[in-house]
């Protein structure tokens, strides 16, 4: 009871900041009924008066309650089959800065996490540089002289999320239980996969073991590199990595004095997330201009790797299959690939799915590919496969978001960038390595050592079939024999479930003679 008065309390608090925001302005009144349109003019009363631009009510919102509720939004602008195509574009651009904590509570909380005083860890350790909510960065300098970059938890996050995340937890029952409509959008898995997102990014030793991963899958890219982890200096709530110079993408007046190559870097943070997510099927999932750096050589860095995406093969093959249909106007084979990877269910027609895709590519051919966004490709064909019962599938719905992300990045750094163009090298490559002869061979080498564990694994397999058929056959000539442990233990067991049983009897017999006798009195 206390728990839920808490959360009560807290949730009138968030809806008091958004009434003050106006963020009810943006209800659509005339789709509420009666009494929900008189209730929705008294909560607008408390609106400022302070000419709030309404694609930033719900962001500013977000960010005056804090942590939790600003990676809310930014969970959610993932989730455009939840909050629609006009939310989720401005949570989008919503802001992960917070003011940055002082510097001797973040000196404090490096020492306790690492065991030792600040003055054995680092020859220096410099003041905040980057402030966020769940953590922010110093610079330092090790005991042997790097440069490294130090990132650590904010102090009490943990405990703020975990009471946040419990009240998001209380809203989402309340609305499946008292909202059909809501039902269907299943909050209750919402709010679990976002604790789940939290929990990851708030253990620091994963964030650096996603480096570490990505490093490897890099390790042969021209162009694109990663920062190192270093484990000595890493804990739950530190990561430390060297230090990385460069300009960072949302300078682009900057880049440009350097001399840098513009159409070249866009072509570059396209392709390389493409690469990473469709050979790899690991990506930086928050990979906007702040997280990019150019290095002195034209190579890309990425930092902040505390949100990274997953696409199975499956995923992968559907993407570029997709993509490659667009591009040939094949919507059957489009439509196919969908039902393949039994994202439609069979229920549904593949060429009446087919003709709601020819209604997104054929005006496309209208127009030109540099005016074409795969983002809002990939968007506007999630909207029509809501219409097919087409089950919700976060990771492209995340994969979509960066995708916005990117080509966004890209677009600041040289607007006539040709998406398909830069895109066709990447898209192919994966095509011919695994829809070709390529790829043939290499499923066959897949099912060559499938069948290879199987054959080794024959023999036991034979001997436990034989062993069974042993004991069956023994069973039909003499019967069931059990020791007489087991004996002992069945007939405890049945004396306690008699008696029971009897107990049972008497309680319904002595029940119904009473009422009996009631009735005939």
């Amino acid at each position: 009871m206390v728990r839920a008065l808490r959360c009560m309390a807290a949730l009138a608090r968030a809806g008091y900041v958004f009434a003050r925001h106006g963020v009810f302005g943006l209800v659509d009144a005339e789709a509420l009924p009666g009494g929900a349109r008189f209730l929705l003019r008294c909560v607008r009363l408390l609106e400022r008066k302070d000419g709030e631009d309404a694609s930033t009510k719900l962001s500013g919102a977000l960010t005056d309650l804090g942590p939790s509720y600003i990676k809310l939004g930014q969970f959610l602008a993932t989730r455009r089959d939840i909050v629609g195509d006009r939310l989720a574009a401005d949570l989008s651009l919503l802001q992960d800065k917070l003011p940055a904590f002082d510097d001797a509570t973040a000196r404090a909380a490096i020492s306790k996490a690492l065991d030792q005083p600040i003055e054995t860890l680092f020859a220096d350790l410099g003041p905040p540089i980057a402030a966020a909510s769940i953590a922010q960065v110093h610079r330092g300098k090790t005991t042997t002289g790097q440069d490294i970059a130090v990132k650590v938890l904010r102090p009490g996050v943990q405990q703020r999320f975990a009471k946040d995340l419990d009240c998001f937890f209380f809203a989402a029952r309340m609305a499946e239980r008292f909202s059909v409509p809501a039902r269907r959008l299943r909050p209750i898995e919402v709010v679990e996969t976002l604790a789940r997102s939290v929990r990851i990014e708030m253990d620091l030793r994963l964030e650096a073991a996603a480096i570490s991963e990505m490093a490897g899958n890099v390790s042969r890219d021209e162009g694109f590199g990663v920062p190192t982890p270093n484990w000595t200096l890493t804990a739950k709530s530190v990561l430390a990595t060297d230090w990385i110079e460069g300009i960072p993408l949302s300078d682009v007046d900057a880049v440009k004095k350097a001399g840098h190559d513009m159409p070249r870097l866009a072509a570059s943070v396209i392709q390389h997330f493409l690469r990473h997510a469709m050979r790899d099927g690991f990506f930086h999932a928050d990979m906007h201009q702040g997280n990019l750096f150019v290095a002195a050589n034209g190579d890309l860095v990425a930092v902040d790797f505390g949100i990274m995406g997953r696409l199975s093969p499956k995923d992968r093959r559907f993407l570029a299959e997709i993509l490659y249909g667009f591009i040939q106007r094949d919507y059957l084979r489009v439509a196919q690939v969908h039902f393949d990877a039994g994202y439609v269910p069979e229920t549904q027609s593949v060429e009446d799915f087919a003709q709601a895709l020819r209604a997104i590519g054929e005006p496309l051919q209208e127009k030109t590919a540099a005016d074409i966004s795969m983002a809002r490709l990939l968007g506007q064909l999630f909207e029509v496969t809501d219409l097919f019962d087409m089950q919700t599938q976060p990771q492209l719905i995340l994969l979509q978001k960066t995708m916005v992300v990117v080509e966004g990045v890209a677009r600041n750094l040289d607007p006539q960038v040709n998406m398909w163009t830069v895109s066709e090298p990447v898209v192919r490559q994966w095509m011919e390595s695994n829809l070709g002869a390529e790829g043939r061979l290499q499923d066959a080498a897949e099912s060559a050592q499938v069948i290879g564990r199987f054959v080794a694994a024959l023999p036991e397999i034979l001997m436990r079939a034989e062993r069974t058929a042993e004991m069956a056959e023994a069973m039909a000539a003499h019967g069931v024999r059990l020791d007489q442990e087991t004996v002992d233990a069945i007939a405890k067991a049945e004396a306690a479930r008699t008696r029971s049983g009897r107990v049972a009897l008497w309680i319904g017999a002595v029940s119904l003679a009473a009422l009996a006798a009631r009735f005939f009195m």
